[in-house]
């Protein structure tokens, strides 16, 4: 999986953490058709590799995703089809068990917005603007933002951005819950990158189940989760992972996790 090559995105694994990158900066990464099958391509192989951990999504240059390339969508330029299951980018992010972790370092609007309201965890550059876009276009809009937004910031601020459309900037993003920080330019990239790399040392079978009991807990009733958490947390202690943990604490060093 490390070793293949993409047109529109980057895909780099160190050791347990995985970073993709789209990678369009000279359309401050704007989607194309292309864009959407390598980027659903690379996810699934993702969720599917059991060395990763941790996924942080970005984009290249000054801009997150700003959505679809309207330049190209409406020249003709690259027509290849964009399939139904494409529109699952939404829930490989959301749902995969790994953390995932939006990078938002410049524009967010449309369906980057929504990429971004997907992940676990959102950080953000103090120049990043962000818009939901689609009423704009006079679209209905796509990859979930009424379903994921309104978990994050509440109902009614959801239905706010998204009717309204108009731009915030990072400070309000962080004011409402949409990112966790807002960081100045100049140390952005290495202060989420520490986070990164934090969250991917962490007991992999642990954080991969504790990642499932979120997706489950939005969906299920409570006494019905309460069943599965259990069965869940009754699986984790006996691990070798977490007698390792136990030990480790004890005699003060760093824990080695083996994923068992």
């Amino acid at each position: 999986m490390s070793d293949k090559t993409y047109d529109t995105i980057t895909y780099q694994v160190d050791g347990t953490l995985a970073t993709v990158t789209l990678n369009r900066p000279e359309s401050m990464n704007g989607i194309t058709p292309t864009l959407m099958r390598e980027l659903y391509e690379c996810l699934n192989d993702v969720a599917g590799d059991p060395d990763v951990r941790v996924v942080l999504f970005t984009g290249a240059g000054r801009a997150f995703c700003p959505g679809v390339d309207l330049k190209a969508s409406t020249s003709g330029e690259n027509q290849e089809p964009n399939r139904r299951e494409y529109f699952h980018i939404t829930t490989l992010l959301h749902e995969m068990p790994k953390v995932t972790i939006a990078a938002v370092n410049g524009a967010c609007a449309g369906a980057g917005f929504g990429w971004a309201c997907a992940c676990d965890l959102r950080y953000a550059t103090e120049r990043a603007m962000f818009n939901s876009a689609f009423l704009g276009v006079a679209i209905s809009g796509d990859m979930a933002g009424p379903w994921l937004l309104p978990r994050i910031v509440g109902s009614t601020k959801a239905r706010e951005l998204f009717f309204m459309s108009q731009k915030f900037d990072a400070t309000e993003a962080e004011r409402i819950g949409l990112v966790l920080k807002a960081f100045p330019d100049d140390t952005f990239r290495d202060e989420v990158q520490a986070i990164a790399e934090r969250l991917s040392k962490s007991a992999p079978l642990a954080i991969g189940e504790m990642k499932k009991n979120f997706i489950n807990a939005e969906n299920m009733p409570l006494k019905d989760y309460i069943e599965l958490e259990t069965e869940r947390h009754s699986r984790t202690g006996g691990s070798e992972d977490s007698r390792e943990a136990f030990r480790a604490f004890v005699e003060k060093r760093e824990p080695r996790y083996v994923g068992r």
